[in-house]
């Protein structure tokens, strides 16, 4: 049964009221624990006036912004419905039998076709466009919910609700966090699928970008004010250690309690989370032209060396505090780097372990793949440091390069920087290997964030000033050396003045010894090979490239037209040939190709044949150097090595002519006597006794300045150029000797001929200690002397073939074992023969 009615006389009691919420409640006594906290009240209520203000403005905005979509929407609706009508309504008026009149809908299929997928394309657009401006509007909510009670709130009240405000703002940074990996993945499906809409992602890029621009400072002053209340940074010495011990640098990150270390590994991972999806974002937008790539924003992990090479932020600003500390004590040392240098290495060191243990953890549970807290810590210092050098220890030394007079001081300064630089740097590096595995790729990615010598890539004029201190100072201690002459003579291996049958000439040469290269180019070679080194510093390939060339290369350049110069005052195809010179040339020659040599190794090396493949670096002060290198490819020396073989081979010529000339000049009236009468002194009928026949008197005086010279060339030249030079000679000569006689117009008699094997065997004697077989260096002379030495009938014969062969008597020869001289040439020595016809 229905419960009884309620007397209507009877008075009603008042309702209970009800109690507040429980959120009410604790924001309530977040903001009044106490009684002076109401003062705070008027204050409040405005804030929270300013925020329901701000809500319904926003609310009114998406409500205009609804309207116009829908309306829109509506419009495109009502087109597409009056389009179908239409096409309806040309369809029903078709009768039903005219097969002709029928076709037309069909005819018009295509175009329907195209209007349907037009009307879906805006669908989609317009589904994506309302998508976006969702997710958008919760992110800009997100962040001006963060940003705007920091703006308004006075200190007192940030600090009395900082817990539950941290907490707060840590939940509202991680919804925008989502928002932006929401966003990301609407955006990379879009370029995917639509790469033509480009102009929604450039409109979505730019409202992203300007949210993040307020977010991004918002959340590291959060973070910094976290970092203040932990005691970071630490005083950097303390106050009680004793002078003579070392004491380390206290630190609060080791020194956290667990509810503080709570609290920061939560903003560490909130920022860390913010800088991922940042960093995804700028990866997106670098692949956004390649349609087809896929996405790295639909992955929870992320790459280290896609766009984190600047480091971490979260540990940036563990090293923004310290530099206030530290430019205290590096104002007082602006004239001793070296200690600059090692309070950063110290302080980085101290902080390492501390580092390591609280913060690689955090990173591996932020899931930045790659990254290590070593060396993101070491990378932030370096940083730091790279600041202070380029606004104050640079700047003072460039001022006073060009403005001090006293260019040795200054010059001595920038190579000590340079040189505490390298030593920097390499500590530096070992601190952030140290316990790391290190992978290839990722060695490679951290080489320009490690290196302080990244300076330079922003500043190409100081790299300009190095390069020119270093190389002034190269060619100082070169200048210095070649004061002394004696750097230009080479001790002779006692083997190889005892002849060629107590040693064996040695062609796999590799040092200076081996080349006989005086002592001043190895001293080249080495200042090269240390300009080379400190070259490695540099983090880039066009830095690498701009200081080689202008410090190594230049070097190299300088000595080696020096070396060419040296050689071109000697003149020797124009003054007679003289012992010194001979010398002078060889040990020319010789460092030449010992220098030769070294640049090939170099130039074979995979760091330099990078760099020569990096074509696309053009100084200008190198274009003179490089207007012949078209047919450089990977090789980085191609000019200089060029340039060296073409000094040791016009040289070689030129003391080859030398000889030749000089031998020509004092056997020419010899030459010009072979088969004449006056030196026929015999009969016809008498042969001499070739065994006890002398040499020609008039042949005796070049033989003896011929072995002179090659002995002295044995003695001087290396091993290699020795062994060209002498076959040329012996060449030379071979045409020389044959092309002297007239053949056909002289005729050789039995003694005359037995005269000329003797003569012939005396030059080829001179030659024989440098091989078993120099006739095979003599080949004109030597199948001469086999045409004038043949049996009367076996001459008659070749001749009659000679003169009525149809190969020019090729065969004929071959048969004889003469290879060299050809069918005229043989008929004019047969016919030298006093009994040939």
């Amino acid at each position: 049964s229905l419960p009884s009615r309620v007397p209507t006389d009877r008075p009603m009691s008042p309702p209970r009221p009800q109690p507040p919420a429980a959120t009410l409640r604790g924001f309530l006594d977040a903001h009044f624990a106490s009684a002076e906290d109401l003062a705070a009240a008027p204050a409040l209520a405005e804030l929270l006036r300013r925020e329901c203000a701000g809500l319904e403005a926003s609310l009114r905005r998406l409500e205009a912004q609804l309207a116009s979509g829908s309306a829109s929407w509506l419009a495109r609706s009502a087109e597409a419905r009056s389009g179908l009508h239409r096409i309806r309504s040309q369809g029903g008026d078709i009768p039903a039998g005219d097969q002709g009149e029928a076709s037309a809908p069909g005819v018009e299929l295509p175009a329907i076709v195209r209007e349907i997928q037009r009307i879906d394309t805006i669908r989609l657009y317009a589904e994506a466009t309302l998508q976006l401006e969702a997710l958008v509007g919760n992110l800009e909510d997100a962040a001006y919910s963060i940003v705007r009670p920091a703006s308004k709130l006075n200190l007192s009240s940030v600090l009395r609700r900082a817990s539950n405000g941290v907490e707060q703002k840590q939940e509202k940074l991680l919804q925008a966090v989502d928002a932006v990996r929401d966003i990301e993945q609407e955006l990379v499906r879009i370029s995917t699928s639509r790469p033509q809409w480009t102009n929604l992602i450039v409109a979505v890029d730019s409202r992203v970008d300007k949210t993040l621009a307020i977010l991004r400072p918002q959340a590291l002053t959060d973070y910094r004010a976290l970092l203040a209340a932990l005691g970071w940074p630490p005083s950097l010495s303390s106050p009680d250690m004793e002078k003579d011990k070392y004491s380390q640098v206290p630190n609060p990150l080791i020194l956290m309690n667990e509810a503080n270390k709570e609290k920061y590994s939560e903003s560490f991972l909130a920022l860390c989370a913010l800088q991922h999806v940042q960093a995804n974002r700028e990866v997106r937008q670098c692949q956004m032209p390649a349609a087809t790539t896929p996405s790295l924003s639909d992955s929870k992990y992320f790459d280290k060396t896609a766009c984190l090479d600047n480091g971490l932020w979260a540990i940036d600003e563990l090293v923004h505090p310290i530099v206030s500390r530290m430019e205290y004590h590096f104002s007082k040392w602006s004239e001793q780097p070296e200690f600059i240098f090692a309070l950063v290495y110290k302080i980085t060191k101290d902080f390492m372990d501390g580092v390591d243990d609280i913060l690689q953890p955090l990173i591996d549970k932020a899931r930045l793949v790659g990254l290590s807290a070593k060396e993101s810590w070491v990378t932030g210092m370096v940083k730091m440091l790279l600041g202070y050098l380029e606004t104050q220890i640079f700047p003072a030394l460039v001022t006073s390069y060009h403005h001090t007079d006293d260019k040795l001081e200054v010059h001595s300064s920038w190579m000590h920087l340079n040189d505490q630089m390298i030593t920097f740097d390499k500590r530096m590096q070992l601190l952030a290997d140290s316990g790391i595995q290190k992978v290839a790729l990722v060695s490679e990615g951290l080489s320009r964030s490690l290196s302080v010598f990244s300076i330079y890539i922003g500043h190409s004029d100081w790299l300009r000033i190095w390069a020119d201190v270093e190389l002034n100072s190269a060619q100082n201690k070169l200048k210095s050396e070649l004061e002394d002459e004696a750097s230009w003579l080479c001790s002779i291996d006692p083997q190889d003045e005892l002849g060629h049958q107590e040693s064996t000439a040695k062609f796999l040469l590799s040092t200076r010894e081996d080349y006989k290269a005086p002592p001043v180019s190895e001293f080249v070679v080495k200042t090269a090979s240390a300009m080379i080194e400190r070259s490695h510093a540099l983090p880039t390939k066009g830095t690498k490239i701009q200081y080689c060339r202008s410090t190594s290369v230049q070097f190299l350049n300088d000595f080696f037209v020096l070396l060419h110069e040296r050689c071109e005052a000697l003149q020797l195809p124009n003054t007679a040939l003289q012992e010194e010179s001979l010398l002078k040339a060889s040990y020319a020659i010789n460092a030449a190709r010992y220098c030769e040599y070294v640049v090939r190794e170099w130039d074979e090396d995979t760091a330099f044949m990078e760099l020569g493949a990096h074509g696309n670096y053009v100084d200008g002060n190198q274009e003179q150097i490089h207007k012949h290198s078209a047919q450089r490819q990977c090789s980085f020396f191609a000019d200089e090595i060029a340039f060296l073989v073409k000094l040791g081979t016009d040289f070689l010529e030129q003391i080859m002519s030398s000889i030749l000339i000089e031998f020509e000049d004092l056997s020419w009236d010899y030459v010009q006597s072979i088969g004449s009468s006056n030196e026929q002194s015999l009969p016809d009928d008498q042969v001499p006794d070739e065994e006890n026949l002398e040499v020609s008197p008039g042949f005796v005086a070049s033989l003896e300045v011929l072995r002179e010279r090659t002995t002295k060339l044995k003695l001087y030249l290396n091993s290699k150029d020795f062994l060209d030079l002498w076959r040329s000679i012996a060449e030379g000569l071979d045409y020389f000797v044959y092309s002297s006689i007239r053949w056909g117009q002289v005729k050789f008699s039995d003694p005359a001929v037995v005269q000329l094997r003797v003569d012939s065997k005396a030059l080829l004697r001179i030659f024989r200690p440098y091989c078993s077989r120099p006739e095979a260096f003599f080949p004109f002379v030597t199948d001469s002397l086999k045409l004038l030495t043949m049996g009367e009938t076996d001459a008659q014969y070749l001749l009659e073939a000679l003169k009525n062969g149809k190969d020019d008597g090729k065969s004929g020869l071959r048969q004889h074992g003469l290879h060299h001289v050809d069918g005229s040439q043989a008929v004019n020595v047969l016919r030298s023969r006093k009994s040939g016809g």
